[in-house]
């Protein structure tokens, strides 16, 4: 159980691919100018590692060493290709705002690194598992991040949900703010960038209070000075 715990910890916070690895920042800053953008790459990054994983890690005997790589990457575009297939059948108008970020996933170094770093070396749960955790932890940095950018650059939160979840979803969105318009440093990448810098450094500053608060009290060590030494 510790070992699940373990990667829960490094896919979630301590080896993050946004925060810590700088993974996938092309999608990450293009896309995230909205929570519904975000969180629908999101899920669709999460679900390709967590497929790739498991594939991976189902063949990684029978995959000669020479040959892996273009191996993992195939594995990848067919996995790849089916999220796209499925989101351009049923989340239509997402698969247009997403565009050409869907299949770029194939080209993400988060999917490529995990299945040689991990899957091609583990059994299939623990590799399903970290594939799961590492795509929730990239999913939740664009949340984040697209959260953010939306809030202060338009005033509102999950707008345009109805494209990922139905018509019933446009109710989910929230208003903040009434803004005559919008502001586009926040909208554009540069903005991306800004934000992203101070997510990095907020979880920099919390890791170095952390490890202040853990890093034991040094003990101090009294010293006894002789003075006098009795002989027998």
């Amino acid at each position: 159980m510790n070992h699940y715990q373990e990667i829960i910890r490094q896919g979630l916070w301590k080896n993050n691919p946004g925060l810590v690895q700088l993974l996938g920042l092309c999608p990450l800053l293009a896309v995230t100018s909205s929570l519904t953008n975000a969180l629908g790459l999101g899920l669709a990054t999460m679900l390709v590692l967590l497929c790739t994983n498991t594939v991976v890690s189902l063949i990684r005997n029978y995959v000669p060493n020479e040959i892996r790589i273009p191996v993992f990457v195939m594995v990848i575009a067919s996995v790849v290709t089916v999220i796209e297939l499925l989101m351009h059948a049923f989340l239509y108008n997402l698969y247009q705002a997403l565009g050409i970020f869907i299949p770029l996933i194939v080209t993400n170094c988060i999917v490529i690194g995990r299945a040689e770093a991990y899957a091609s070396k583990n059994a299939v749960l623990p590799a399903a598992f970290d594939g799961l955790m590492m795509g929730t932890g990239f999913a939740l940095v664009l949340c984040t991040l697209g959260a953010i950018r939306e809030v202060i650059g338009a005033g509102t939160l999950f707008a345009g949900a109805d494209l990922l979840l139905g018509d019933w979803a446009k109710v989910l969105t929230i208003h903040l703010y009434q803004a005559d318009h919008q502001f586009l440093l926040a909208i554009l990448p540069p903005g991306a960038f800004l934000v992203m810098g101070f997510l990095i450094a907020g979880k920099n500053a919390i890791d170095a209070r952390a490890a202040a608060k853990a890093k034991p009290a040094e003990q101090k060590i009294s010293r006894a000075r002789v003075t006098q030494v009795s002989a027998q």
